[in-house]
């Protein structure tokens, strides 16, 4: 066992939330050598019993509320596949954004009922393939109404589709979006195009989809109300809807403390306004800058505390209330037996995963920081945020003396000056030594695959998963290739 593991700046940072497992695991230094000197570093774990706890807290809302449900989990989150297995094990449904998606989601067990195809660009490959399996595709715009129509009529097979709407007018502003029917003007097109006698008698109509940027329950309330809407109008013209799908963007919370977030805020900026920020990699601003001498921007990364998150947030959408009706979102589906639809993939995957590599060197640069490099590189740990805003945790392998503290940076493998893989500094307790190990909490969502790549030749990240609680070996942690 090893007792000697510290989060990155103990004293204060920007303290992730923990689970028992990840606890556990850092404690036994054998499992974290065992596993990194047989796959390789770095590695990526996945404790399934969480997965499922997530999925099972979601469900438990929907019957509370006593609505017509589904869930799918958002595959391009995760790529592993033993995430896919989980999630149809546990009754839910896949979201799938691909043609490989799509092709191992089926291989895995999914079905008509459980998988959903909701690609931005759609090849005749995935028409082909969803439209033979019967899994609904959400169309986005006239061209891909036409295709699916073509490929259906020459498969002889009516294909199930929903429409993607957006659009969406709230508090007087139109939510803009390259993706979707605008609302106001879906409901003629509907009307003139489908049905036996229209344009697109091979697809069957039978759900609406929409997914807003951002993080506003209030909009996703009054879009949902607007579907909602939509969709009792289209019936009295002979269309039935049966599923509203809102998509993803479920907001989670990734840290302890409010205060820490909101002190770590205000000192950047601070720091930016100054021209003196000690908190970032050569002064980085993460979007905020100083033009003519006034600090101007904001904080380009996801908002990694939130009070309102899970299914709270998703709770204040239920309840929003349309002015008109004088009714709740959840009463409005249930009076019309309409079944709700999410495809959350951060908010499902939240504590499910980390990330654990080893290190490689240490360095001082000419300005006398000192610079961490790891065996990894930073797409194995990035998403479309600025930084992942969370204190990693250090394993060391060895009891030292007495410690002296360091202000460090993580940096990759790659022959970029831009990989930094925490672009904050992160004070220990004392300078690593090589063969020590870093772990991020918390990055199964986004974070792990979703810009991997190959540079270099080097190899992708392993992806483990186990579901054992007590103690562990490296025998229990299933290699994701391996998942069938």
């Amino acid at each position: 066992m090893n007792p000697s593991y510290t989060k990155g700046n103990p004293d204060a940072g920007l303290s992730p939330i923990t689970s028992p497992w990840m606890h556990r695991i850092f404690q036994d230094q054998k499992i974290i050598t065992g596993l990194i000197e047989k796959y390789g570093s770095p590695i990526n774990l996945h404790h399934l019993p969480t997965f499922t706890d997530n999925i099972a807290s979601f469900k438990k809302l929907f019957e509370t509320y006593r609505l017509k449900h589904q869930l799918f989990y958002a595959r391009k989150a995760n790529k592993s596949r033993s995430l896919v297995k989980q999630a149809l094990e546990a009754g839910i449904g896949v979201d799938t954004a691909s043609q490989k998606e799509l092709e191992q989601s089926l291989a895995l067990g999914g079905t008509a009922d459980t998988l959903v195809l909701t690609s931005a660009i759609k090849t005749r490959a995935q028409y082909e393939l969803a439209i033979k399996a019967r899994v609904p595709i959400i169309l986005d715009n006239w061209d891909e109404c036409v295709m699916a129509q073509g490929i259906a009529e020459q498969l002889n097979e009516k294909a199930i589709i929903g429409i993607r709407i957006s659009g969406f007018i709230v508090e007087n502003t139109k939510l803009y979006s390259r993706f979707g029917f605008d609302i106001e003007v879906i409901e003629t097109f509907i009307l003139q195009n489908f049905g036996e006698n229209g344009v697109f008698k091979n697809l069957m109509l039978q759900g609406f989809h929409f997914h807003l940027d951002g993080y506003s329950t209030r909009q996703r309330g009054k879009a949902l109300s607007d579907c909602i809407h939509l969709a009792s109008k289209i019936k009295e013209e002979g269309h039935t809807i049966r599923f509203i799908d809102m998509g993803g963007g479920i907001l989670m919370n990734y840290l302890e403390s409010e205060q820490q977030w909101r002190d770590f805020d205000k000192a950047l900026q601070e720091g930016v306004k100054a021209n003196n920020n000690p908190l970032t990699f050569n002064g980085n601003g993460l979007g905020y800058e100083v033009i003519n001498n006034e600090l101007r921007g904001q904080l380009k990364t996801y908002p990694y505390f939130n009070k309102t998150n899970g299914i709270g947030f998703l709770k204040e959408v239920l309840d929003y209330e349309d002015s008109i009706a004088g009714e709740t979102n959840a009463s409005r589906l249930r009076e019309l037996g309409l079944e709700i639809r999410i495809e959350p993939g951060r908010s499902l995957l939240s504590q499910t995963g980390m990330t654990i590599a080893r290190v490689a060197h240490r360095k001082q640069d000419a300005k006398g920081q000192w610079l961490v490099g790891l065996e990894m590189n930073m797409s194995q740990m990035m998403s479309s945020s600025e930084d992942f805003l969370l204190d990693p945790y250090i394993m060391y392998a060895e009891q030292a003396g007495a410690d002296q503290p360091v202000e460090v940076f993580f940096t990759g493998a790659y022959c970029l000056e831009r990989d930094v893989l925490l672009k904050r500094s992160i004070t220990l307790p004392r300078l690593p030594e090589i063969g020590d190990f870093v772990a991020f909490v918390n990055t199964a969502g986004y974070m792990m695959h979703f810009f991997e790549t190959e540079a270099h030749l080097f190899e992708l990240s392993q992806n483990l998963s186990f579901s054992k609680e007590d103690s562990l070996s490296v025998s229990d942690f299933t290699e994701d290739d391996l998942i069938a």
